[in-house]
């Protein structure tokens, strides 16, 4: 009788060992799943606060207005495309042209 109480504690334990185990691995995949839905979403939700920003900011027509009196008031220059980098690679191309460009123009000048 003491051996069947044994043995029958020990399967017991042993099943809600594995239960445990098992329902604690399903938890935390449904969790996994939970926060890259809820990063997800939390993306998209910024994604169109901006653009409802975007839109109203945009098709105002008084801030269309108002920006084009900053610009007169302010002088602003306007940039050639060519003055405009599209990353630090193409910047240190032109500025490396520019430097040896700068010595060729040294060397003729003490040429002379």
């Amino acid at each position: 009788m003491h051996k069947i109480k044994i043995s029958s504690t020990i399967i017991i334990f042993f099943f809600l060992l594995v239960g445990t185990s098992v329902v604690k691995n399903k938890t935390r995949e449904t969790e996994k799943k939970i926060y890259n839905i809820i990063e997800k979403v939390n993306y998209l939700e910024k994604d169109v606060n901006e653009t409802e920003l975007d839109y109203s900011y945009l098709t105002s027509p008084m801030m269309i207005e108002q920006k084009i009196e900053n610009l007169d008031r302010n002088n602003y220059i306007i940039m050639d495309h060519s003055k405009i980098f599209i990353d630090i690679s193409s910047f240190k191309n032109i500025n490396n042209k520019f430097v040896t460009q700068e010595l060729i123009n040294e060397k003729k000048i003490q040429k002379k």
